[in-house]
């Protein structure tokens, strides 16, 4: 009789489930930190701040605040990781499914691929941040200790 500890069936539809769930995180938790941080300096929202790689840079306080957004998106995707694919071995996968969802997202809404390199900088970061700690989280749940009955015991 073959052990069902840690199999892994194909299944298709629940992976392709698994990455709209993740896309549509990925998005909304990015558009609530945007609002957040609108909110702070009363700039009017855009699809831009999404999209827009020229949004994202050093020089001007939006684009720092931006970039504060993306990094803390990637905490609760990270989070989100944790919550609905509960795989360690599959957080890489899926952090890397969703940030090149994103930039085929931007690359469909610029024209062309995003040219700055503040954008590249913020995603490679934001895809280190989300797959480790999405990694470190899924791990800590799979590695916590299974009880064992510990009912009484015989001597023999």
């Amino acid at each position: 009789m073959a052990s069902n500890f840690r199999s892994y069936i194909w299944d298709p539809v629940l992976i392709i489930c698994q990455i709209v769930l993740m896309q549509c995180i990925y998005y909304s938790f990015l558009g609530l930190w945007l609002a957040g941080v609108d909110s702070l300096v009363h700039s009017s929202r855009s699809l831009d701040q999404i999209f827009s790689y020229e949004v994202l840079g050093f020089a001007t306080i939006q684009g720092r605040l931006s970039m504060m957004a993306f990094i803390l998106n990637s905490l609760t995707c990270a989070l989100g990781l944790w919550f609905f694919i509960r795989r360690g071995k599959q957080c890489l996968d899926f952090t890397v499914t969703v940030h090149f969802f994103h930039m085929i997202g931007c690359w469909i809404y610029n024209a062309h691929l995003p040219s700055a390199l503040s954008w590249w900088l913020v995603n490679v970061a934001c895809m280190a941040l989300m797959a480790v700690i999405g990694e470190y989280l899924c791990m800590r749940t799979e590695l916590r200790a299974i009880p064992v009955n510990s009912g009484p015991k015989s001597n023999l």
